[in-house]
């Protein structure tokens, strides 16, 4: 097949995202598809502006990265770089591109790739993608309303409140320690544990410097874990120890900064039960084809669930392609799957 692999865009995890992007291309190219991974942003240009051929040689006219850096990307100085300087989010020749694939793979994570809008606007056009469907997606991207739906569903959930940019004056809160992050980001970037009062101001402008929206929730002290789900079952849970101060950007993604055991060393009992938990938020969020699910265990093992991951991250080495692997199922096994259960949506 010809699939575009596409990545980047705007979010605080762009980089994170042509990681994802660069090793789900080299997989499907060894099992015999021709790949091209896309930055959705920047686009495609070439002398003659002839894309008639750029599935030929994708391997050369894809998006190549080394690495991905310990601090989050300068989105401003990201767009302020596009050689047509327009403001449209899909760059020159994306969405041609995309109609002449036989399917687009969604590696892009974070803002509007997770958030249903590039699935939305693939629908209007015609064009088949991996992943949910743009409402599902939607609903799982924001934080405060997942956590609306988990609570609807019996799904336990830490307790907490969205606050608005305009509303921040004279706003306080009581619990402590609590978590703030922004509504709609990924990747633990601009979340900050807050102790006591005196750190809020701060961890407040750490997180509204994403986005307009922020939640603030209860802080459960434990273990954290991820269980990913494929159409509806869940696979074996994963734990993540962060060797210092919790999973944050440079923890997940510094080579040695956590320890991940997969499966989990817990009990059958506690396996089930985020198992079921797992698969009963899947349902509940209206999600079809792939997701990564994430809890905390408090030290009573009561369990947490804190979101959804509707694009979750695909290196060899991510969450969920380690869960895969438990069930005997490698990398090129795993992107070739999950092309599979998308194009069951059409």
């Amino acid at each position: 097949m010809d699939i575009v692999v596409l990545a980047g865009g705007l979010s605080s995890e762009r980089d994170v995202s042509f990681k994802s992007g660069t090793m789900v291309a080299q997989a499907l190219r060894a099992r015999g598809h021709r790949a091209l991974v896309l930055d959705v942003f920047m686009g495609y240009l070439d002398k003659e502006q002839d894309i008639s051929g750029v599935f030929d040689n994708s391997e050369a006219n894809s998006v190549v990265v080394e690495d991905i850096p310990s601090e989050a990307p300068d989105i401003e100085a990201i767009i302020a770089s596009r050689p047509d300087k327009s403001k449209s989010f899909f760059g020159p020749n994306v969405i041609k591109i995309c109609q002449k694939a036989d399917v687009v793979f969604m590696a892009l994570h974070g803002g509007d790739g997770e958030s249903g809008k590039v699935q939305a606007a693939f629908d209007l056009y015609g064009i088949r993608y991996t992943g949910n469907d743009y409402i599902s997606s939607a609903i799982a991207m924001d934080k405060q309303m997942t956590k609306d739906f988990l609570i609807k569903a019996g799904i336990p959930t830490p307790a907490g409140t969205m606050l608005n940019k305009s509303d921040r004056e004279g706003f306080s809160f009581d619990k402590y320690p609590c978590i703030v992050k922004p509504n709609c980001g990924g990747s633990s970037i601009g979340v900050t544990i807050v102790n006591n009062p005196n750190e809020l101001d701060a961890a407040l402008d750490a997180a509204f410097e994403w986005e307009d929206e922020v939640v603030i929730e209860q802080f459960i002290k434990g273990r954290e874990f991820s269980d990913g789900v494929i159409e509806g079952k869940a696979l074996p849970v994963i734990e993540i120890a962060p060797k210092q101060g919790f999973y944050d950007y440079k923890n997940k993604y510094a080579a040695g900064s956590a320890v991940e055991t997969c499966p989990a060393q817990i009990s059958d009992e506690v396996t089930t039960r985020m198992q079921k938990y797992a698969e009963k938020a899947f349902k509940t969020l209206g999600l079809t084809t792939y997701a990564r699910i994430d809890f905390m265990m408090d030290e009573q093992e009561n369990l947490y669930c804190l979101e959804a991951n509707t694009l979750p991250g695909m290196t060899p080495t991510s969450l969920l392609p380690q869960e895969a692997a438990v069930v005997g199922m490698n990398f090129e096994d795993l992107c070739e799957h999950l092309i599979q259960v998308s194009l069951k949506k059409y």
